[in-house]
């Protein structure tokens, strides 16, 4: 009886996923190769409520560049990101300013989300390790701490995977010194091609009680094809217009 609990143990070790298999997983129904989205973005702070509304196109982490549709003080603002380097057009001045490194973790455009979000530079397969922390019948907790010489500045990220369909519910993102820092919460999941995609974002920051950003994704397109012009920064001022 001993030996076939032993095998019955062994059998279920080898169907158990790892913690790597499953960020995999998630990176694969967030991220991909080619993709194009209209995105809205509700962003309220103790001072009040706005709303802005942009197109984003990436390839991949390693590149991606998005215009900003709404409001119409902001319309023609566009961001570029190719690998590690992230430019920003604003044609009220003509000027495009490139964003260095240091300005990454920057709230993007009067957010709560950064600069490094919007760019989508770094990535929980690329630079985490992750660990399977617990998991019950519905979702796997990982933990994923940071590689060495990864370009990241979250000390441990905290994530609550979806069993079913492997969709993050939320993830708690802490500081080098194991200080909470923001929860992101995913919700509306939608099949979209192969993918099940989370289409609505909700960022919380823990020092600014009133504070909240809201993405909602009305427009998702992963198969259509993008023109290599779209990432070079002649297309800064080309797609302002």
């Amino acid at each position: 009886m001993k030996t076939v609990s032993l095998l019955l143990l062994f059998c279920l070790s080898l169907w158990a996923i790892s913690a790597q298999e499953i960020v995999e997983k998630v990176e694969h129904n967030l991220q991909s190769e080619n993709g194009y989205s209209k995105i809205t973005m509700s962003v309220t702070t103790s001072r009040g409520e706005r709303t802005m509304k942009m197109e984003s196109w990436n390839r991949g982490n390693e590149k991606s560049f998005i215009r900003i549709l709404y409001p119409k003080s902001d319309m023609g603002i566009t961001f570029l990101k190719i690998d590690t380097t992230m430019w920003q057009y604003v044609p009220k001045i003509e000027k495009t300013i490139k964003i260095p490194a240091s300005m990454m973790m920057q709230n993007w455009m009067g957010s709560d989300f950064t600069n490094d979000d919007m760019a989508k530079e770094s990535s929980i397969v690329d630079d985490y390790i992750p660990t399977l922390s617990s998991e019950d019948s519905t979702k796997y907790t990982l933990t994923l701490i940071p590689k060495q010489d990864a370009p990241v500045v979250w000390g441990k990220i905290v994530m609550e995977v979806q069993k079913e369909n492997y969709v993050p519910l939320r993830a708690i993102y802490y500081d080098e010194d194991a200080k909470e820092q923001r929860t992101l919460y995913y919700s509306e999941i939608k099949v979209i091609g192969s993918r099940y995609l989370p289409t609505v974002m909700t960022l919380i920051p823990s020092q600014k009680e009133k504070n909240k950003t809201v993405v909602t994704m009305d427009e998702v397109d992963f198969e259509s094809r993008i023109d290599d012009a779209m990432f070079t920064k002649n297309a800064l001022i080309r797609f302002s217009r």
